[in-house]
């Protein structure tokens, strides 16, 4: 079977959205059997948040994949990758609100209003929430596609917001490996999107081609 033939399969979809639950299966199951080290809320944390980043990186790679691999069935993932990039976020949040803040809603508006890498990563979470509100057909329908296009042009911020939380957060331990990685990746995806706009507008400012009669 060709893979644009398997991405079309029925079964494409319901596939992905189980693989990309193992990660959260395996987070529940080792919370369950306190199998996540000496540190669990630390863990869950972190763990959450590098899951938004890995999600992000796979949401955004969606469209250039498609264009360099000739393959446009893969377009149909790009909405559930970007559902389960929030759905991560939201666990990345919901861990450091429950785990590390107790829910004490008074202590976490100090706490994001203290340290700056969390004022960052709430805002990304923000930004990131009307992204997913608006990913459904109907969402397109109602807003239009100019205004769905341009509100969905907040994922550039949401990234660059992501890897400066990232690296505020690795600064204490001085540890920017994986933050140069994921700002590696980002770069290049994000990059691309920027060289597409630049080209699509020469050739639209263009001078119009000359006609020649065959």
């Amino acid at each position: 079977m060709k893979v644009g033939a398997a991405l079309l399969h029925p079964a494409a979809k319901p596939v992905l959205f189980a693989l990309c639950l193992v990660p959260f299966a395996w987070l529940f199951y080792g919370a369950w059997t306190n199998q996540l080290g000496a540190n669990p809320a630390e863990y869950l944390i972190r763990s959450t948040g590098d899951w938004t980043l890995r999600f992000l990186c796979l949401t955004l790679a969606v469209t250039p994949l498609r264009v360099w691999t000739g393959t446009p069935a893969l377009a149909r993932f790009r909405r559930m990758l970007g559902l389960f990039t929030y759905f991560y976020v939201v666990l990345h949040l919901l861990s450091y609100s429950g785990f590390d803040m107790g829910f004490d809603l008074s202590d976490i508006a100090r706490d994001i209003a203290k340290r700056p890498f969390i004022l960052v990563g709430f805002t990304g979470f923000l930004l990131l929430t009307p992204l997913a509100a608006t990913s459904f057909n109907r969402a397109v329908k109602a807003l239009g596609a100019k205004r769905w296009q341009a509100l969905h042009k907040l994922v550039y911020l949401i990234a660059a917001l992501g890897i400066l939380h990232f690296f505020w957060m690795r600064a204490g331990k001085n540890d920017f490996a994986e933050v140069a990685v994921y700002a590696a990746i980002l770069a290049v995806l994000l990059g691309w999107r920027v060289l597409q706009a630049v080209r699509r507008r020469q050739q639209a400012g263009g001078p119009p081609r000359s006609r020649v009669s065959v």
